[in-house]
């Protein structure tokens, strides 16, 4: 593949975890190995994992998030004045109850020394020419919306009485991170980002009617959260952001379309390029999309990673061609609208067929920008 067409093939970025992976991870909880142990195959996995992903021509290399339990948490859970807690329930998807991981404020909120970095660190050392890691992690709009998911709010209220403070201290976390993971060698972050999709959610802003939730409040909480982290970024670090409706075990948390959130996400939060869900109706048109400034990518999720089979191609060009009315096509790329495992439990396909959407998705693409 040239360089050319290359740039337009892409991946969010997780992928399913191996079995013995799994094993290991839950000997670990259980005492039965060390901490040494579990990262000797981890360090192993993730080696391949890498493999499988240059051999198929990414540009983009991860570590398809092996360390991790959850795609947000566990990122959370490395900074400063954060604790690891599980609570009663899960996120409630459409199908399906998540596992009950969450967090707690222990003290403000820093972002110094995450643990994230030397993760980072093994990846980097298989870059190499056209192949470059890049690190996903949650978007500060999402570790905001944590601390009020439940009874966490009330946990955050005695440490930050008011948003102000807080948004404040979880921005310079991020700055802080922004800075110390690309002086690492770290050129490319992806702010993985649920709360758009949360917040067109008809049955989510149902449940937090009398609550003084407005779409514009928390919308314009989310833009401000997320554009202060960015703010300042060091000079040559590129911050992009996938966004999504929730991929838990093939299910879905939310549905909805950009329109109502598009004025805020795509004319004004600022990032490089926009990673979007478009593999079915619940994502709406692509319309919005005629909000995305000139200066931006966007990447179109048209292939699912919640299901084995695989797209018709001629369906997909022809959905890239609708796009193509409001973006031009140079600043168009095509990808799986997820990753293959958000959290540790992966979507229902397996290994084989994982690969297989990817191979579709880059079929797709040497044909269309080749």
């Amino acid at each position: 593949m040239s360089n050319s067409v290359n740039k337009h093939f892409d991946a969010v970025g997780s992928y399913l975890r191996p079995a013995e992976l799994k094993e290991a991870r839950a000997k670990f909880a259980n005492n039965e190995i060390s901490a040494e142990q579990l990262r000797a195959v981890e360090d192993r996995l993730i080696e391949d994992v890498i493999k499988k992903q240059k051999a198929h021509g990414l540009h983009y290399i991860t570590d398809g998030e092996f360390r991790r339990s959850y795609w947000h948490l566990d990122f959370m859970w490395g900074f400063g004045g954060v604790e690891h807690i599980e609570l009663d329930h899960g996120y409630q998807f459409h199908g399906e109850e998540t596992t009950k991981g969450s967090l707690k404020l222990t003290g403000k909120i820093t972002g110094s020394g995450h643990p994230f970095i030397k993760d980072f660190l093994f990846v980097k050392q298989f870059e190499e020419e056209g192949v470059e890691a890049k690190l996903t992690i949650p978007a500060p709009a999402q570790f905001l919306a944590e601390l009020f998911r439940g009874d966490n709010s009330k946990n955050t209220r005695e440490f930050y009485p008011n948003n102000e403070e807080l948004i404040h201290d979880i921005a310079e976390a991020y700055r802080t991170f922004f800075r110390e993971i690309h002086a690492a060698g770290c050129n490319t972050v992806q702010l993985d980002d649920c709360t758009w999709g949360m917040i067109v959610d008809d049955d989510f802003w149902k449940s937090m009617a009398g609550k003084g939730f407005t779409l514009e409040h928390e919308a314009l909480q989310y833009l401000t959260v997320n554009n202060l982290a960015i703010e300042d970024k060091p000079e040559g670090l590129t911050i992009n952001t996938h966004v999504c409706r929730g991929n838990y075990h093939s299910c879905y948390a939310t549905k909805g379309a950009y329109d109502p959130v598009a004025p805020y996400l795509f004319a004004k939060e600022n990032v490089n390029t926009y990673y979007l869900e478009y593999d079915d109706e619940r994502s709406g048109s692509f319309e919005p999309l005629k909000y995305v400034s000139d200066n931006k990518r966007v990447v179109l999720g048209l292939i699912t990673t919640k299901s084995p089979i695989l797209e018709d191609k001629s369906t997909i060009i022809a959905r890239i061609r609708e796009a193509e009315k409001y973006i031009p096509l140079e600043r168009l790329s095509l990808s799986p609208q997820c990753g293959f495992a958000s959290c540790e439990i992966g979507n229902k396909l397996t290994e084989e067929e994982q690969w297989a959407k990817l191979s579709l998705v880059r079929e797709i693409t040497e044909e269309v920008w080749g």
